[in-house]
């Protein structure tokens, strides 16, 4: 059987399976789950076009790294076979720890659990499956491996992760504020003590990466219509749960169920393989199916948050620079009246804070190389005012709520 495949991709045209180890991976049940895993969530309530997923970006984000390796070896740097093809499967599989809706799960369904956390258990169960043939992308994926160069491409301030989504989200969501350079920068990349850096002449692509990635962060992934959006399915799971604590049967997928049953945290998934696997078996399917069914739940908070999630009848939302203190009071007060629990109001209202920072100045830094060899970061180049702005962490406060306060009496 020919292993060698080819995709077609929107963003770069035909993506190439480089190996037979690849095409296997990418054949199993981990990694065909991101098929029913939306990249953004559910930015396709503000974006129509936004219903990408992240197979998608798993195999874009592959298909970069062959070139940046490939333009790294062109650059007369020594990449052995074992780790061009560990490097691949490094990125291919470093979204595979993602839960339903991509990030706006991430801390719902499981206590304090990040997706890189249960990607690096999903890659160690596939080295077993594979025969130890995934232990150097392990290796990279965990930044454990002694050429840091490689998981630098993986993961950092400027990796290939970030240059495949900034631009396949771009393309699908049609903000065209987020198209980067992608192709430029790869090409401007090089190795000086085993750390990537970029040819100075790449700044400006730099520049407009970071100020695509703020925007972007603004326009698609904070959105504040997708921030309510996100807040609206996490009480509805929350709500869930609480009932399912109660004593009370709600219709939802077995794998559904066994994480709204549990409190499930990083140590329970390390220890039980049935966890694991219960993950792995759920995505965006499960919870909009459950979401479906709880339109009809006797319980009225679940049943009017579900009605409203699945006709798109969000809370209402308001952001800005302060917390909304008295709105807050103003509308619990309006709700109380109504003749809402107290308890629950939760349900009904939400508060919170984003923030964005287009660079982390104080995490790993993007350093230029100079025409005379020497490494500077990018921060302190003179040109460049724009990227210390970029660096600053901007923090908004959200505040959401039910916008109808006509509400029925019987609410509880």
């Amino acid at each position: 059987m020919n292993k060698k495949k080819i995709f077609n991709d929107p963003i770069y045209g035909f993506v190439s399976i480089q190996s037979e180890l690849i095409y296997d991976i990418i054949e199993t049940p981990y990694f065909q789950r991101l098929r029913r895993i939306k990249q953004t969530g559910l930015a396709d309530y503000v974006y129509p076009g936004a219903n990408h997923t992240r197979f998608h970006h798993a195999l874009g984000a592959m298909h970069l790294m062959s070139l940046a390796l490939d333009n790294l070896r062109e650059k007369d740097h020594d990449i052995s076979a074992k780790e061009y093809e560990a490097s691949l499967i490094a990125i291919l599989l470093h979204d595979t720890g993602h839960g339903p809706f991509s990030h706006t799960l991430e801390y719902t369904l499981l206590n304090n659990v990040s997706h890189e956390e249960i990607s690096l258990l999903v890659m160690e169960e596939l080295n077993k499956q594979f025969n130890n043939q995934l232990l150097l992308a392990i290796k990279i994926f965990s930044n454990q491996y002694e050429r840091p160069f490689f998981h630098q491409l993986v993961s950092s301030q400027l990796d290939i992760d970030r240059l495949d989504y900034l631009k396949r989200d771009s393309f699908f969501t049609g903000v065209s504020e987020g198209s980067i350079g992608s192709d430029r920068i790869i090409k401007l990349f090089d190795i000086v003590d085993d750390n990537i850096v970029v040819e100075e002449k790449g700044i400006y692509s730099v520049e407009n990466f970071l100020s695509a990635r703020r925007l972007m962060y603004w326009q698609v992934y904070l959105h504040k219509t997708g921030i309510a959006a996100d807040a609206m399915l996490k009480n509805i799971l929350i709500r869930a749960k609480q009932l399912i604590a109660s004593g009370n049967i709600l219709p939802a997928s077995n794998p559904l169920l066994y994480f709204l049953q549990s409190n499930t945290d990083l140590a329970s998934l390390k220890s039980n393989k049935e966890t694991l696997a219960h993950f792995i078996r759920l995505d965006d399917y499960d919870i909009w199916s459950a979401v479906k069914g709880w339109c009809t739940s006797k319980d009225t908070i679940l049943s009017m948050l579900a009605n409203a999630m699945i006709n798109r009848k969000l809370y209402k939302i308001k952001l800005g620079n302060e917390p909304f203190d008295s709105l807050k009071e103003r509308i619990e007060k309006e709700y109380i009246k109504k003749g809402i629990n107290a308890n629950n109001i939760g349900f009904y209202m939400k508060e919170g804070s984003i923030s964005n920072a287009a660079y982390m100045a104080h995490n790993q830094k993007i350093r230029l190389l100079k025409k005379d060899g020497s490494v500077v970061d990018i921060e302190k180049t003179a040109d460049l005012p724009n990227i210390k702005a970029m660096s600053k962490i901007v923090t908004k406060y959200y505040l959401c709520w039910m916008n109808d306060l006509t509400l029925p009496t019987n609410h509880n």
